[in-house]
């Protein structure tokens, strides 16, 4: 428990102390208890577009994990072959390699002369290449990327603990395959797409290797904002009070959106 304490509240304990000391350029941080730096951030509207930015880019590539991830996780969870780790290694072997890797190689395929213009422009479906990187839509794909492997595994471990025998009797009782996916598969497999959407939102939410590889110095997100004021500004006590609002929205957000999750899937 101490380790614990020491490791993880320990550091948020100081970086929250951090936030509301006044930043002097030259001397680091002045100890002081103002809260000059979360008022900047509200009355700054620079900040606050950035932190709409990051909560829409999350909760987009959020609904695409769940919409690609569930169809995939249930295949995966009710396949009878007998290689069927293969498969789960297939899902898993995309988290062997660093985000900045899987960033550069989205990079590789969206470029102005990469894969994807390569073969659009070969099969004749354009005549000028995309423009897809350093776009908002390159980092929803990129972070989707990321993040889908995460809801399918979590998707799956739900899915295959749902008896087959329920869905076997809610068809021979005469409901066609979407009503009964809708009022039992769904259902049941309710504590997967909450874990699933949190873990992703949460990712998605304090993304920054993606978003600085893909989306180029003009997007901004909230997590390549903090590093920045920390790292490059040694602004710390601003870059404090933004980790903590960063942690705060995703929290709230997390909290409302599942409630309200749960509330309709169960209606």
């Amino acid at each position: 428990m101490a380790s614990v304490v020491l490791v993880l509240v320990l550091p948020l304990v100081l970086l929250f102390r951090y936030s509301f000391n006044h930043f002097e350029p030259g001397q680091f941080m002045v100890e002081a208890a103002t809260p000059e730096n979360y008022v900047k951030f509200f009355a700054d509207p620079y900040y606050r577009k950035v932190m709409l930015v990051t909560v829409g880019v999350a909760a987009i590539s959020t609904l695409l994990c769940l919409v690609l991830g569930y169809p995939a996780a249930y295949l995966l969870a009710r396949s009878k072959w007998r290689h069927k780790s293969l498969l789960v290694m297939l899902v898993v072997m995309p988290l062997f390699v660093g985000n900045a890797v899987r960033a550069a190689g989205w990079i590789v395929v969206f470029g102005h002369e990469g894969f994807l213009n390569a073969a659009l422009l070969w099969l004749g479906l354009i005549r000028d290449p995309l423009d897809i990187m350093y776009t908002p839509l390159a980092v929803i794909i990129g972070i989707t990327g990321f993040n889908l492997p995460f809801m399918v595994l979590t998707l799956q471990s739900v899915i295959e603990g749902i008896d087959e025998a329920l869905e076997e009797a809610a068809l021979g009782m005469g409901a066609g395959p979407l009503r009964t996916f809708r009022r039992v598969t769904l259902p049941l497999s309710l504590p997967g797409i909450i874990a699933g959407t949190i873990l992703c939102f949460i990712l998605a939410m304090n993304a920054y290797a993606t978003p600085v590889l893909l989306g180029g110095p003009r997007f901004q997100m909230m997590a390549p904002i903090v590093y920045d004021q920390i790292s490059n500004q040694a602004n710390w006590p601003l870059g404090s009070a933004l980790a903590f609002i960063l942690m705060a929205a995703t929290l709230i957000l997390t909290g409302a959106a599942n409630a309200l999750l749960r509330r309709r899937l169960r209606a």
